[in-house]
């Protein structure tokens, strides 16, 4: 049996034991095709059980309903002729299968993504967490009628699938009634403005929201945004990441903050026992630079992209570990499509205070930097330095 075959065996056996959530298709073959993703999930229209497709154009979403053999078939022909990529997820596990430019294909498997199965209810339609909201004017994604402008439909719907991520995350954490939430490296605020928002508007919370930020004329320019919306709990400063020591931190986001301003970022959440901390590291150069001049017998690390994918999945799961011996539950995940940006894995710790073994993740963190023959890594560093 091919991984091919495997894989549909898989799907297959996820619908007969009722365990299958959903499947996505993604990495179009072509980087100019039309078509850009597809998503399946079951759906029940009139008594009858069928596989709807959300085909997932540049422009527009088209809806297709198939019997599970149509199904199957569909998912064939999309998979030898428009995807590289389909992820089955299961409430078992989740499965990924990958073709190369030779069409030879890899199977990866993973813990299950979903405990729960989607709704079946055909007409549910996908929630806007960031919809009419007037700092979306001023930021320049919706023109002045309100549609959104083409050129920023993808920063539209990452603002969106960020809130979705913030909106499950707060449901499992514990907050005080005042929620003090700083953003490190806030750029130009697409973000931040939309947390702000939804939180204060939607949720209805208790919010301060910070915005840290070096360069002055951003800061400047989403403060007056800020002013113009009324925003007065929302306030960006500019100041590096490692000198900002002003409140409490309750909820703590660095999005593709660079190297190791991420860690500075953490080591900030860690001393403030952060309730949340929120990551999507960028520029992982501090740890490979530590292991620069170290003979490598590893053969992955013969060849520079390799290397410098293993550095970046070495320097974030010495992070996530960090984060656990302070206590905190940690999951790293894909935050947006890699389409997008390969920098799209985002590292999450939510306090939990629950007893953990340290010397045994000491341990852990020693056998990485030995196997890849790290001398220092950053985060560690500042950590030991208050001890």
């Amino acid at each position: 049996m091919n991984e091919t075959q495997q894989f549909f065996q898989e799907l297959k056996k996820s619908l007969q034991e009722d365990s299958f959530v959903k499947l996505t298709l993604s990495k179009p073959l072509s980087k100019s095709a039309d078509l850009q993703n597809v998503y399946l999930r079951e759906v029940e229209l009139k008594n009858e059980k069928l596989i709807s497709f959300t085909y997932r154009f540049k422009t527009n979403d088209q809806v297709k309903n198939y019997t599970f053999e149509d199904a199957i078939k569909e998912l064939e022909h999309l998979l030898q002729n428009s995807f590289r990529i389909a992820t089955l997820f299961t409430l078992e596990k989740d499965i990924a299968i990958r073709f190369n430019k030779k069409g030879n294909a890899t199977i990866t498997n993973t813990p299950p993504t979903f405990s729960d199965k989607l709704p079946a209810n055909h007409d549910k339609q996908k929630v806007k967490r960031a919809s009419d909201s007037e700092f979306l004017f001023h930021l320049g994604i919706k023109d002045q009628h309100g549609k959104v402008i083409p050129k920023m439909a993808d920063k539209y719907k990452q603002i969106n699938k960020y809130l979705e991520i913030i909106d499950g995350l707060l449901k499992s954490t514990a907050l005080p009634k005042k929620i003090n939430i700083v953003d490190m490296g806030s750029g130009k605020g697409y973000l931040t403005f939309a947390l702000y928002d939804f939180l204060r508007n939607t949720r209805k919370l208790d919010i301060k929201v910070t915005g840290i930020e070096l360069r002055e004329e951003l800061v400047s320019y989403c403060n007056e945004i800020a002013k113009k919306c009324a925003y007065h709990d929302l306030s960006f400063i500019s100041e590096r990441i490692e000198n900002y020591d002003k409140d409490k931190i309750d909820i703590l986001i660095a999005l593709h903050a660079c190297d190791t301003a991420t860690d500075d970022a953490i080591y900030k959440g860690l001393v403030s026992k952060s309730s949340l901390i929120i990551c999507a590291p960028c520029c992982h150069k501090q740890v490979r630079q530590s292991a620069k001049g170290t003979t490598q017998e590893n053969p992955m690390l013969k060849y520079g992209i390799f290397k410098e994918r293993q550095f970046e999945m070495v320097t974030d799961t010495i992070r996530a570990l960090i984060l656990e011996k302070h206590q905190y539950n940690t999951k790293v995940f894909e935050f947006i499509s890699n389409e997008h940006t390969r920098k799209n894995v985002m590292l999450v710790g939510t306090k939990v205070g629950k007893a953990t073994n340290k010397e045994a993740i000491d341990a852990k963190i020693a056998e990485l930097k030995k196997d890849f023959g790290v001398s220092e890594h950053y985060l560690e560093t500042q950590l030991n330095r208050v001890k």
